[in-house]
């Protein structure tokens, strides 16, 4: 039986394990929690809390490993507890995902980027995940192992879109001019990752990304016209009130490119571009 073991198993990872368990997979995720272990197990995924477990038995079993802890100043968790042992067992892994950011790329000025672009994160996590890319990618050349990167331009879906946000008044068009992003809607991230499971590529990068980046302003308004709420005011950027994470989103604009995501991978968006995503959250959910 094919057994996907992941490390870090939060909103991205729980997307693709619907689409596993559908298949008659075995799934196991860690989580640093009892209460986040309780509702994995709901799922029907083996809730391990780590840190804190010994993961040798668990590896032993894994055909496939997904890895979407984030890194820290220390490094990146996984790979500086476990990768040796990791390593050890690269010749029974029929795939590994690590799950990156479109940040590792760094401000563009609006303009675009692709998987050969070079990597110049201008903040300090995108060059934690561009550290953390990098060790990985030296433990696959040391051992073999079956690494894939998946670059996420940002997640929106089911509980994280900004209709609550406007339907309470509280939703900000912040607006920067040239300021542009690129996103993804979960759904989309969990069929490229099985995409990719069913194409194996070791060495592959995927920037998983739609088609339409755009500035943040226009997806608050266009949540606005879907719910039939007035528009909210602008602010400018520089006068804008933020909290130095809200203000990092703003240090880079750049367009991705998803070519690669489709032509190698044939995945078909089912939300191309960020209104039909808020269009079909709304839909599923029109009173979340």
């Amino acid at each position: 039986m094919s057994h996907l073991l992941s490390f870090g198993h939060g909103y991205s990872a729980q997307a693709l394990d619907r689409i596993l368990l559908g298949r008659g997979w075995q799934v196991t995720g860690t989580t640093r929690s009892a209460e986040k272990a309780a509702t994995l197990r709901s799922r029907g995924v083996a809730p391990v809390i780590w840190p804190g477990s010994d993961m040798g038995a668990h590896l032993d079993g894994a055909t496939h490993l997904l890895l979407s802890a984030a890194p820290t100043e220390a490094g990146d968790p996984v790979l500086g507890a476990l990768g040796d042992a990791i390593a050890a067992r690269a010749p029974r892994l029929e795939w590994v995902g690590y799950l990156s950011t479109t940040g590792v790329y760094g401000d563009r000025d609006g303009g675009w980027v692709d998987e050969g672009s070079d990597l110049r994160p201008s903040t300090r996590r995108g060059r934690w995940r561009q550290d953390a890319e990098a060790g990985w990618q030296a433990l696959a050349a040391q051992s073999g192992l079956p690494l894939h990167i998946f670059r996420l331009a940002g997640i929106y879906g089911p509980g994280r879109g900004p209709f609550a946000k406007v339907r309470a008044g509280t939703a900000r068009r912040i607006v920067k001019p040239g300021q542009v992003f690129s996103r993804i809607h979960v759904e989309d991230i969990a069929q490229a990752l099985a995409a990719s499971i069913d194409r194996p590529r070791p060495g592959a990068i995927y920037n998983l990304c739609d088609d339409d980046p755009a500035p943040p302003q226009d997806v608050i308004a266009e949540a606005a016209r879907l719910l039939g709420c007035p528009l909210p005011p602008e602010e400018r950027f520089e006068a804008a009130e933020m909290s130095p994470m809200a203000r990092s989103f703003y240090a880079e604009s750049k367009r991705v490119s998803n070519r690669l995501l489709k032509e190698e991978l044939g995945v078909t968006l089912r939300y191309p571009g960020y209104r039909t995503g808020l269009a079909a959250l709304l839909k599923a959910a029109p009173d979340g």
